[in-house]
């Protein structure tokens, strides 16, 4: 493809090495998100490239002096001139002698070569598919800059439902495995997902019935072949009350294991600080009782360990999660009121008000929490939560209450932290793709989830542990977990998020317009590039519901359901 001239650089409006306008030639036009470029000839004869993006467009009437001139103009009583102009946001300068184009220089649109020197692709060895543009081109994004060579992490924002954040986190996941782009380290990365929503996430290893040819070609254009992902396993909570902890998937009933941790495991762990993970319990005055609590759990599980994962304290049995919390409110509030609460159990100088706040926060989480923490169920002892048995593993929340959700991600997350810092290696790497991070990494409170999140954005790179993470809102999210993560994404926007300084990186324009990007459409922003790019990915390729999920073989599990009615909007539904 041949380059198009398509105008002349302006000469009533300033040209600055990092802004000018063009006037759009007859019969040509420039659109928004568009690649231009142009040559600068030196006084010393060397040649400076300059490359850019239209960032806006603008046609007005030449020789019109007053807004009732349009009417004569259109009735051809007044002679005038219509002229377009596109501003443009330069990306890059080669080489980088930051001079100001010069009036009346031809520009072109950026094809082929030009295009990659233009988004900064020629040296990029290592080129991840993020999506199309407009035109169908692919936009690429340099793998150093998620895997940790150079930089990590990946946040997404978004309106809930519109911006379909966790079907952009989940495609950049299926390039990532798909692509190439990781060489033979793809058959040892691992994905852990976390599914918050309905059952979105539940059949990604199912062929979506909704793909047609056009998709199949966008996939190719991005060197993609469009299809599900093919090994992956499902971790949802058992279902309450079932005394054989049957998975609660719904839809899906086979390639799923139950999520559940031992009595054992819960005290030795030290889990008990993520039932208190919320923003409401770092207001209140009893951590010094949970730290002193969790100790003493953990010194009964290693004292009196049991075969089928229950522990005995002094003299009593918890086999449910009901008996342990019937045993540490005991030893917190003794039934004889002359008897004084043991010291070592309550932390010292502890009023009885905030022992009691302690106890009534412990209780409530029973009915929440107590089908995840039981040694009750045969065999219990063997259960592990493998996380690298397949490539991607699915954590199923969404039929969970949110206190027990917290705690689910927190231990989760914790007990793949502390397996990649024990593995004293980067490799293989971990994507990790949480959705709702202002729930989990609030930006005004702290937790021991929050804790985690930090770590993993401020130290997972290091480990190879790198996370996807999304949220309605950025501005709602501890600012340390959105400022490490190197790649921004920006999909449909409330007006007023818009406007939060979290969005600082995009010019004022592309705020404006990220009111009202339609389904499917993002901003992309990479250390690479000064300016965001607008991209499209493709329509998923694998099943976000049963309706979608091809049940007939292959891929497939087996699990009831089948296509139904599809909605219009190809989007439609998507988070």
């Amino acid at each position: 493809m041949e380059n198009q001239t398509v105008g002349r650089v302006l000469g009533t409006d300033d040209s600055t090495p990092l802004e000018f306008w063009v006037a759009v030639a007859n019969g040509q036009h420039l659109q928004l998100d568009d690649i231009i470029a142009l040559d600068r000839i030196l006084p010393t004869g060397e040649k400076v490239s300059i490359y850019g993006i239209v960032g806006q467009v603008r046609a007005r009437h030449e020789g019109a002096r007053f807004d009732s001139d349009v009417f004569l103009i259109a009735d051809g009583v007044l002679p005038a001139d219509v002229s377009e102009a596109a501003q443009i946001q330069v990306t890059r300068v080669v080489p980088e002698t930051f001079v100001p184009p010069l009036p009346g220089s031809e520009v072109r649109k950026a094809v082929g070569a030009e295009r990659d020197e233009a988004l900064d692709m020629v040296e990029v060895e290592h080129r991840l598919p993020a999506g199309l543009t407009r035109d169908g081109q692919p936009v690429m994004l340099d793998l150093e800059f998620i895997d940790g060579t150079k930089g990590a992490h990946v946040n997404i924002s978004g309106i809930s439902g519109v911006a379909t954040k966790t079907s952009y986190a989940t495609f950049l996941l299926y390039s990532l495995f798909n692509s190439g782009v990781l060489g033979a380290a793809a058959t040892n990365t691992k994905g852990l997902i976390f599914n918050v929503k309905g059952e979105d996430l539940l059949f990604l290893d199912h062929a979506n019935t909704r793909v047609d040819e056009k998709d199949r070609e966008r996939y190719a254009a991005l060197g993609l072949e469009a299809g599900p992902f093919r090994s992956m396993r499902v971790l949802a909570p058992p279902r309450k009350g079932d005394p054989n902890g049957t998975p609660a998937t719904g839809a899906r009933t086979t390639g799923v294991r139950p999520l559940y941790w031992t009595v054992a495991q819960f005290c030795e762990q030290g889990l008990l600080p993520f039932l208190f993970a919320d923003a409401e319990d770092e207001r209140q005055q009893y951590t010094i009782v949970v730290q002193s609590v969790t100790a003493q759990l953990q010194r009964c599980a290693r004292q009196s360990h049991t075969a089928d994962g229950a522990v005995r304290i002094d003299g009593r049995t918890a086999r449910t999660f009901s008996q342990l919390v019937s045993i540490v409110c005991d030893k917190l509030l003794p039934e004889d009121p002359d008897e004084d609460a043991d010291p070592q159990w309550t932390g010292r100088s502890i009023y009885t008000g905030t022992i009691n706040a302690f106890v009534r926060r412990l209780s409530s989480a029973e009915r929440h929490v107590g089908h995840l923490i039981r040694a009750d169920i045969d065999d219990a002892e063997t259960h592990a939560i493998d996380l690298d048995s397949q490539q991607v593993t699915v954590v199923d929340l969404h039929m969970l209450h949110d206190r027990a959700k917290r705690f689910v991600v927190g231990v989760v997350l914790r007990q793949a932290f502390e397996a990649k810092e024990a593995a004293g290696t980067a490799e293989p790497l971990q994507f990790v793709v949480l959705d709702e991070l202002n729930k989990y990494a609030p930006r005004d409170s702290s937790s021991p989830i929050k804790e985690i999140l930090l770590d993993v954005a401020e130290r997972g790179r290091s480990l190879g542990m790198i996370l996807i993470g999304a949220q309605q809102t950025a501005s709602e999210v501890e600012r340390r977990v959105v400022s490490n993560s190197a790649v921004r994404v920006v999909g449909r926007l409330d007006a007023a998020e818009a406007g939060r300084e979290q969005y600082g990186f995009l010019p004022a324009v592309q705020r404006q317009r990220a009111t009202i990007l339609k389904p499917g459409s993002m901003f992309v922003s990479q250390p690479r590039l000064p300016v965001p790019v607008l991209l499209e990915f493709p329509f998923p390729a694998w099943a976000t519901r049963v309706a979608e999920a091809d049940l007939s073989g292959g891929a497939g599990d087996g699990s009831a359901g089948g296509p139904q009615d599809q909605p219009a909007d190809p989007f439609d539904g998507l988070v």
